[in-house]
């Protein structure tokens, strides 16, 4: 089958969503987490071929890969989302005019919404659980490195959906080629908003290409500030974690901005970073505080290209700053407006970096690895926006639907 005829499918099958009941979708949902366990040898079988593809030194290898926890966690997630009240049919305005038209504005799904992720199969998930509880119909083109996954995992979700009587084309896994990435882009008609879930490049190349509407997740550049005034006790452990939780996740840890009068403090706030490998590339004043106190292999000098740079990896750079005004105008020069932290006892210097900061998810004393759509209580997320556009952070079920404005009349006309 042709591309556009599977994408006119799932166009037809989204119609036929507004029909289901909320309480059908949440049995749908309930029955393919149980469905995701059941079958999780055969999913594990199918995702280690794409593992045994690809080099276990690449950033992306922790995120294919698929684990017994990571497969329960999904499956918490999607019984999670069944839980969550649909999004769709909220009322978000209601007035009566001077002329007595009832004027509703009432929440609505997108219809079709197209996911472009890289090697991250449980996207496939949270995509589809995102998307059918919130009545819309979704097109996923995964990565070729994850393709042997998510068609193992297409097929419990519609081994479920067939069971329940609902079309199959409601989720949709294309190839894993170019082509059909392309085709995508341009099926005005036929999608009508496209994510993509990835790398800076991936997600560059699609705003750049498509023709139908986009929003931009993904890429993280994430800073720390190390303030004059921050507690070590509490920077220490917010640093190691948001470095070394997981490493090729958006919300990771890519830079510490150090204040220059707590140079004294580095070597006390990176020594749990050495038990990970943390490979810091410090400029020359963060450099020459180290030396001697973090192992000689992982302490490189910085260069221009260390501060910027989304590492996905093991790496981390460190820059001294004077103020907490450098410190901010370096954040909003080069970070994605992903995630950013500031550690320090002042609440005037807080508030400041909180308002000041350019990003959807600025954090006080704590570590940037929160941003995710579960720990801000939404359930699952189908991505984190970076952009101002109708959404900005994390991405659940309101964040994926529009609206429409209804009124009622009894006969007026307009003069």
């Amino acid at each position: 089958m042709d591309i556009k005829s599977q994408l006119q499918n799932v166009r037809d099958a989204s119609r036929l969503l507004l029909h289901v009941s909320d309480e059908t979708i949440a049995k749908i949902l309930c029955a393919v987490a149980d469905e995701a366990v059941a079958q999780m040898d055969t999913i594990l079988l199918a995702n280690q071929q794409d593992l045994n593809r690809m080099d276990p030194a690449n950033p992306k290898y922790d995120r294919l890969k698929l684990t017994f926890e990571r497969i329960q966690g999904i499956a918490a997630d999607m019984r999670n989302v069944a839980q969550l009240p649909s999004p769709v049919g909220r009322v978000l305005k209601d007035t009566i005019r001077p002329n007595g038209l009832k004027i509703k504005q009432v929440s609505v799904p997108f219809g079709v919404i197209g996911i472009i992720y890289e090697a991250r199969p449980n996207v496939s998930f949270d995509v589809f659980s995102l998307c059918l509880r919130s009545h819309n119909a979704c097109v996923l083109k995964g990565g070729s490195d994850a393709q042997v996954t998510n068609e193992a995992i297409i097929e419990v979700v519609h081994s479920v959906l067939e069971r329940f009587g609902i079309d199959i084309h409601v989720v949709e896994l294309l190839p894993g080629d170019r082509e059909s990435t392309a085709e995508m882009l341009h099926a005005r008609g036929l999608v009508d908003l496209i994510i993509p879930r990835g790398s800076s490049s991936l997600i560059r190349f699609v705003r750049d290409n498509a023709t139908v509407p986009v929003i931009e997740t993904g890429a993280g550049i994430c800073h720390t500030y190390f303030d004059a005034l921050g507690d070590v006790t509490k920077g220490r452990p917010i640093i190691n974690n948001a470095k070394t939780r997981r490493v090729s996740v958006c919300n990771a840890l890519d830079c510490v901005l150090l204040h220059r009068s707590r140079l004294a403090c580095l070597p006390e706030l990176c020594s749990p970073l050495a038990d990970s490998n943390v490979i810091i590339y410090a400029d020359d004043e963060a450099y020459a505080s180290l030396q001697g106190h973090y192992p000689d292999n992982l302490l490189q000098h910085a260069q221009p290209d260390s501060f910027g740079t989304e590492f996905l990896d093991y790496k981390m750079a460190i820059k001294t700053v004077a103020s907490l005004d450098e410190a901010i105008g370096c954040i909003n020069t080069v970070a994605s407006g992903h995630s950013e932290c500031i550690v320090t006892e002042d609440k005037k210097t807080a508030d400041r970096f909180c308002s000041e900061v350019d990003a959807a998810c600025v954090y006080w004393n704590a570590p940037t690895s929160f941003s995710d759509g579960a720990q801000f209580g939404l359930g699952a997320e189908i991505g984190i926006s970076t952009q101002k556009m109708h959404a900005r952070g994390p991405m659940a079920l309101e964040a994926i639907t529009t609206y429409k404005w209804v009124i009622e009349g009894e006969g007026q006309i307009r003069k």
